[in-house]
Parts: C-alpha cells; sequence; structure tokens
C-alpha cells in the first residue's frame, strides 16, 4: 500500500523531490573586535543553534544547514567571513611548511592544506622510502 501511494505522490508531484537535509556543523572565521560585533552576528544567524569565541574568532554553526548560506548570512552582516580555514597542528605531517604555517592562526591550529606541493610534484613519505632501494638511485643501497 505504501509504494502506491509513493506512486501517485510521484506522479502528482511537480516532478521534484524534496531532498532532507544533513545535520552539519559548520564553522565560521568572522573578524569580531567587540560585544556589539558578537551580537550582531548571533542575530544574524539566530535562527540556528550558533557558538562563539570571539577569542579564536570562530562562530559554529550546529544544524540541518547548507554550508554557503550560512557563510552568506554571516557576510550579510558586514563581517569579514570564510569557512574555519585551521585544523589542528597534530594532523599535519609537517606543520610549520610555509603553506601550513599561519602566525595569525589561533594556539595548537595552522592552515588547513589538503597537500604540500614542492616542484608541483606530491612527495609522500612512503615515495622517500622507495626511492632509498631504487636502482635508479646511485646512492641506492648496494647491499642486495
Amino acid at each position: 500500500m505504501g509504494a502506491t501511494l509513493d506512486y501517485f505522490s510521484s506522479l502528482l508531484s511537480s516532478g521534484h523531490r524534496y531532498r532532507k537535509k544533513q545535520l552539519q556543523t559548520v564553522e565560521l572565521k568572522v573578524r569580531m573586535d567587540c560585544d556589539g560585533c558578537e551580537l550582531k552576528v548571533k542575530k544574524a544567524l539566530s535562527h540556528m543553534r550558533v557558538e562563539v569565541n570571539r577569542k579564536q574568532q570562530k562562530v559554529t554553526v550546529i544544524g540541518y544547514v547548507e554550508p554557503h548560506k550560512v557563510l552568506k548570512r554571516a557576510q550579510s552582516t558586514g563581517k569579514r567571513a570564510e569557512i574555519w580555514p585551521y585544523i589542528p597542528y597534530n594532523l599535519v605531517v609537517h606543520p610549520y611548511a610555509a603553506q601550513t604555517y599561519d602566525k595569525r592562526a589561533p594556539p595548537g591550529y595552522v592552515r588547513n592544506v589538503e597537500a604540500i606541493t614542492i616542484s608541483s610534484q606530491v612527495i609522500r613519505q612512503e615515495d622517500h622510502l622507495t626511492n632509498l632501494f631504487s636502482d635508479d638511485n646511485p646512492n641506492a643501497c648496494s647491499i642486495m
């Protein structure tokens, strides 16, 4: 019976299926200097669950939201806002490399860079180990 109702409802609908939004956590970096700035951002995002950390200039929104819409709503306050660009430094292989280190990052965080590229090549640690025993490397191990 349920399948029959679904069939008839799909015939009568406009062809667009409603897709349920997933519960998400969106983290934003918003420039806030005073209590007024913090209140302005909270008011703009009032229909969502909002946590503000003014010291880190971080706004966390939890709910059934889309990240780009939350970002637009935060930018509508006139404040500079962007998706949170930092991750904990212990998750990065080389946290003090030029691309990841950011002196404006909160303590314990570095910039979120997917892969560090050196001379347009991604260097992985496994590649380094395999090159140690390569026939192409004249300085490789000669025990074998």
